[in-house]
């Protein structure tokens, strides 16, 4: 299961991944991969750390001397890059020392996503996450092996891939070698359920649901598409449903975002500003 944030650690990741999401539209699948893997890092020593936990998680600290302290453990051991996105992480306000550490890892997920979006396999990679957390469920012996927090985790990595083998993409090998490296306390098989459920949320960032009373035309539809691609500094793709009681006009949905262009929007937002 998910951990569930308070209200200040919700709002700081929130701005964390609106900040990810200006750097993936204009990186490379190479630049993210090798962001992924930096942010990565950092997570496993900010778990292995505990007194650096504590302090960049302490909102008593001020926010340089959080990010200060996090740039002379890790020096230029990563990129600029990297230290701009985990700069922002710790300079902001968490609920508590452990939601950093979830906001970090789920940073770090969501950029090594990124990749498949460059590339076009992020169905694959929902779909592989999803059926190895099914695997896991079957095989408790296997969960168990990776899980075993008293082998080394290089160990139970080794494993994984032995399991995996060239079976699924470079993506979701990244993404459940560091599952097992960094388990946390997690059953794997949700874990695994867990990156699906993000991957999936990652794909919605390049559909646009369309809504519209009256079926689009090819040239229609190839216009709007090209109008949210220049709205939203990304490829888009659109699934159209019809409606009529819309009247007239579109709905148009991205990820949480909706764009109200219908008759029927129109006048319900009419007349909630009639004097009653």
């Amino acid at each position: 299961m998910a951990v569930v944030l308070q209200a200040a650690s919700r709002e700081s990741l929130r701005a964390a991944g609106e900040r990810l999401d200006a750097i993936v539209d204009s990186a490379s699948a190479r630049d993210l991969s090798t962001l992924g893997d930096e942010l990565f890092a950092i997570t496993r020593l900010v778990v292995a750390q505990t007194a650096l936990r504590r302090a960049l998680g302490d909102p008593a600290v001020p926010e340089e001397a959080r990010t200060g302290l996090l740039r002379n453990v890790v020096g230029t051991q990563v990129g600029e890059t990297t230290l701009g996105v985990v700069d922002g992480l710790v300079g902001s306000r968490w609920s508590k020392a452990s939601d950093l550490v979830e906001a970090l890892e789920t940073i770090a997920r969501r950029a090594t996503l990124a990749v498949a979006e460059k590339d076009g396999s992020l169905d694959d990679v929902e779909d592989q996450l999803f059926r190895f957390g099914r695997i896991l469920d079957r095989e408790p012996e296997l969960k168990t092996l990776l899980s075993d927090t008293g082998q080394p985790e290089e160990k139970r990595a080794a494993l994984l891939d032995t399991v995996l083998g060239d079976r699924v993409s470079p993506v979701t090998a990244a993404l459940l070698r560091q599952t097992v490296r960094i388990p946390r306390g997690r059953h794997l098989d949700l874990a695994a359920e867990e990156l699906a459920e993000l991957a999936a949320a990652r794909r919605d960032r390049y559909v646009a649901r369309v809504t519209t009373a009256v079926a689009l035309t090819d040239e229609q539809e190839r216009r709007l598409a090209d109008s949210l691609t220049r709205l939203y500094g990304r490829p888009m793709s659109l699934q159209v449903e019809l409606d009529e009681s819309l009247l007239g006009g579109l709905v148009v949905a991205v990820g949480g975002e909706v764009i109200d262009g219908s008759v029927a929007g129109r006048l319900a937002a009419a007349g909630r500003h009639l004097p009653s």
